[in-house]
């Protein structure tokens, strides 16, 4: 592993610098580990969908779109080819005609362990190299970012409902 490039002193820590260094960061992982999806035949998309589900199989479309961050619409296609190629399946609800519970098929689940795995490979050959005290530095940057990301989203929020 090479060592990060030190910071010119006369430069400081620019939030703005850092941003743009996370976002080709987050470019650059994810097309690594999309050419790694790809080779599985699998998209982005296609694996997110799959691995939400491994983590709560039986929820609607509606709240599968919300946990993909996404609108229901925009998940319609994209589940209805995932259930053509046999690795969905849609289940009436009991009581609930106008929506299905999602269902991993055992052919969706093979797939989804395989691109989690190659996510996980993917992770430990790259972040998971840093030194244990760097990681756990991070991931305290990164929850504390979170929150005042979440605090900005709900702070917009209510100003557009007002």
């Amino acid at each position: 592993m090479t060592s990060p490039s030190p910071i010119p002193a006369d430069l400081g820590a620019d939030p703005l610098r850092i941003w743009f260094r996370v976002i080709r960061l987050h470019r650059r992982a994810l097309n690594t580990v999309a050419s790694e999806l790809k080779a599985l035949g699998l998209s982005i998309p296609q694996f997110d969908l799959l691995s939400t589900l491994t983590e709560r199989e039986g929820m609607s479309q509606q709240e599968l779109a919300e946990r993909l961050y996404v609108t229901k619409g925009n998940v319609s296609g994209l589940l209805d080819r995932m259930v053509e190629a046999d690795l969905v399946e849609r289940r009436s609800i009991p009581g609930d005609r106008r929506s299905n519970a999602l269902y991993l098929t055992e052919k969706g689940r093979d797939l989804a362990e395989k691109g989690i795995a190659a996510q996980r490979s993917y992770v430990q050959r790259t972040l998971g190299s840093l030194p244990e005290q760097d990681l756990a530095d991070l991931e305290r940057i990164v929850l504390a970012w979170r929150e005042i990301a979440r605090a900005e989203e709900d702070a917009t929020l209510a100003k557009l409902t007002r």
